[in-house]
């Protein structure tokens, strides 16, 4: 009785906020893209999220009943997210209880408006609802947690006369905020709701989350960027499909491709894909018994960057120290052991071969350094 005094407390102190028409550009909350916070499978996942890294911790727990939410749920808070800012920048009132039609919000994330889409519309408000977090992002006392659910709560409405009249929703205070500030929003491709995989789509928010507009693009260590993605998939076989991803460039706007370093660390690499028009052929037929050049560059739709290079450096290019500091310290750590424990090793056998042991720690591999400059 005491939590459905409170429900009916919050619904009273927040003014309806009714969906705006038209087709504007979808927006998703950085936070949301850069942690495990969603099951990437459709199967039901009842396992939790536990994620901590540096000061960052995260538990996402679900019921037996309805399973954890998935990131094809989240395209419910991208589309509310949208919604919140596209208001508050023609100047209009928001609030976090929602009210749309089925059909305004399927249409938006690119889905169909059939009675089964309906029904898994509802569905995934449900596993939304009952999918909890506990998390101390922008918590400001150190140890806090803030817990919620991806929605408060959610309802069918009816109009005067008993007639379905769309859904309400709210959304928690922790994603609201996040949405209203600038600093925690971005623009995504629309295209992003054709992906039909859940890694790809978790990669694409990794991807536009960390690398931005950057020319020389960002780097992620494969271990690192499976521990970042709260899958249940062994190692291997997350390698695997990134690999995948990575043979068939599915990302928009973006071009994928691995690195590999000298000490066999193997990185997922990624750079903004360059624009262009309508692919022309470079070479023509001139008459002639050789192909003449057309005077033309390269098609766009070229064939995709080697899928491994071999390179000689002992350094990553770009570091993320700014958009991704918790992954990169951990691996910088790991390189930091790694040292120590082989000059530790070389000292033990000093008495036996010191030229070789001295050579091998004067061509050790050095640390990655940071590249300044660069926007998130």
């Amino acid at each position: 009785m005491a939590a459905r005094n409170q429900s009916h407390s919050e619904r009273g102190q927040l003014d309806l906020f009714r969906a705006l028409p038209g087709d504007f550009a979808p927006r998703d909350a950085q936070d949301l893209m850069a942690f495990p916070f969603f099951s990437l499978s459709k199967s039901h996942r009842v396992a939790p999220i536990d994620f901590v890294a540096g000061n960052i911790a995260i538990r996402v727990e679900a019921v037996p009943d309805h399973g954890m939410a998935t990131i094809w749920d989240a395209d419910i808070l991208i589309w509310a997210a949208s919604q919140i800012v596209e208001a508050r920048d023609a100047g209009l009132r928001t609030s976090r209880l929602m009210a749309a039609t089925p059909y305004e919000i399927l249409r938006f994330i690119g889905r169909g408006t059939s009675l089964r889409d309906y029904q898994r519309l509802k569905a995934a408000l449900d596993r939304l609802q009952s999918t909890t977090v506990s998390t101390s992002i922008r918590q400001p006392a150190e140890g806090r947690r803030h817990r919620f659910s991806w929605i408060n709560e959610w309802k069918e409405r009816t109009d005067r006369n008993g007639r379905p009249d769309g859904i309400e929703m709210i959304v928690p205070d922790w994603f609201y905020q996040a949405v209203l500030d600038d600093a925690l929003v971005l623009t995504i491709d629309r295209a992003y709701f054709d992906l039909t995989g859940g890694l790809e789509r978790w990669l694409y928010r990794i991807v536009r989350k960390h690398g931005g507009r950057q020319r020389r693009g960002w780097r992620f260590d494969f271990r690192h960027l499976h521990q970042k993605s709260g899958s249940l998939s062994p190692f291997k076989r997350f390698a695997f499909d990134l690999r995948d991803i990575i043979r068939r460039q599915p990302l928009p706007g973006y071009t994928l491709f691995t690195e590999v370093e000298i000490g066999g660390r193997v990185l997922l690499a990624f750079e903004p894909s360059a624009p262009c028009g309508k692919p022309v052929e470079a070479l023509v037929p001139s008459g002639t018994r050789i192909g003449v050049p057309s005077g033309t560059g390269l098609p766009c739709h070229w064939e995709p960057k080697q899928g491994v290079s071999h390179s000689s450096r002992t350094e990553i290019r770009a570091s993320n120290l700014e958009s991704n500091q918790e992954s990169n310290f951990e691996e910088r750590a790991r390189e930091v052991e790694n040292l120590i424990r082989d000059a530790a090793k070389s000292l033990r056998g000093a008495g036996k071969k010191p030229k070789a042991r001295v050579h091998d720690a004067l061509t050790a591999p050095m640390l990655p350094l940071p590249e300044t400059g660069g926007e998130p």
